[in-house]
């Protein structure tokens, strides 16, 4: 359910009803001065008000009849315009909007760790399904007020591009951005509004042409990706080896296999830190086999050998089922420490 960032539907029954209790109190403090008490001019004003005139009070000279002229003219327009407003609000399903909205916004209030998704066309719908099929709590920000009703889950009506909406999206908590706006100059804003507002957040930043990648990286993003380069080369994969490419597609993004990639991260104070891959028998004691081991400055070792030395802060690309993999974060946390309520695995859709 969206949340409008930039209106609200109860403005104006707010608007007409404050003019309307100014009328009440105006009438009120005129028909006191007429010598009415306190409590029958407040009478006298509402029955006239709202057109009863039942037992009214006070003499029919010509103060009192221009002051009642006054008091139906604006008080009984005002409060028939009022009455209409609230109808076309409750009418139109603005109430239940409303309950809706604040509850989608409890609802991303409470979460830790999700993924902002900026934009809701064809890359952005396609980028979240994967995380929702991975597991993953996903809010989607677009400004297009169509499309963003037909997110299923959490989604923010909104410029992606305002600080506010991105705060109202929770990235205070967020642990990843993705910016699938249309235009390499939003995404560039996008990327450089999210990195002031949260310096350690990760951010994937979609680029439309190879010029803009090295902006979007200089901006912030610790990954930039072209959806036409990729497409371009899982064509291209598919020509000439079109069976790895169908395994490599479902292992990383189908779930329809037992077995997926993921990475998982070295801790330091676990027993693997230090030891040989051959020494730490992963693959006899999790079942995971590691496929490549990552250093701290981003540098891959494919296929290691057995004699590698595992170090603090690695990270280990393997490929398991969930429950191995698990166990072989286990094994990678400092020893005697529990399970986070953060996922250690990530699988590896990007």
């Amino acid at each position: 359910m969206p949340i409008p960032s930039d209106r609200d539907p109860w403005q104006r029954v707010r608007v007409s009803g404050l003019v309307l209790g100014l009328v009440t109190v105006a009438g009120t403090v005129a028909y006191i001065v007429l010598g009415l008490t306190p409590l029958d001019a407040l009478y006298q004003t509402v029955t006239t008000i709202s057109t009863v005139g039942f037992r009214e009070y006070g003499e029919t000279d010509t103060a009192w009849k221009i002051t009642t002229l006054v008091v139906i003219l604006m008080g009984a327009g005002t409060a028939l315009y009022t009455l209409g407003v609230l109808l076309e609000t409750l009418v139109e399903g603005r109430l239940t909007d409303r309950i809706e909205r604040r509850r989608t916004a409890r609802r991303i209030a409470a979460m830790q760790g999700h993924v902002i998704v900026c934009g809701w066309g064809r890359v952005g719908r396609t980028i979240a399904a994967h995380l929702q099929g991975a597991g993953a709590e996903v809010v989607v920000v677009d400004s297009d007020p169509g499309r963003a009703s037909l997110v299923e889950g959490p989604a923010i009506e909104g410029d992606a591009t305002d600080d506010d909406v991105l705060r109202a999206a929770g990235i205070e908590r967020a642990a990843t951005l993705i910016a699938a706006l249309s235009t390499d100059a939003d995404n560039l804003y996008i990327t450089l509004s999210a990195r002031a507002l949260r310096p350690d957040l990760f951010i994937v930043a979609r680029a439309r042409v190879e010029t803009a990648e090295p902006k979007l990286a200089q901006a912030g993003a610790n990954r930039v990706v072209n959806p036409q380069k990729i497409g371009g080369a899982r064509m291209a994969a598919l020509a000439l080896q079109p069976a790895v490419a169908d395994f490599l597609d479902v292992v990383m993004h189908d779930g329809s296999l037992e077995f997926r990639l993921g990475e998982v991260p070295l801790r330091a104070g676990s027993s693997l830190v230090g030891r040989t891959l051959r020494d730490t028998q992963i693959r006899d004691r999790t079942g995971a086999l590691i496929l490549a081991v990552r250093d701290r400055a981003g540098a891959f070792l494919t296929n290691p050998s057995p004699e590698v030395v595992l170090e603090a802060d690695q990270l280990l690309i393997a490929i398991g089922t969930e429950v191995q993999l698990k166990a072989l974060t286990d094994e990678a946390r400092p020893n005697g420490t529990s399970r986070s309520a953060e996922a250690d695995v990530v699988a590896e859709d990007r």
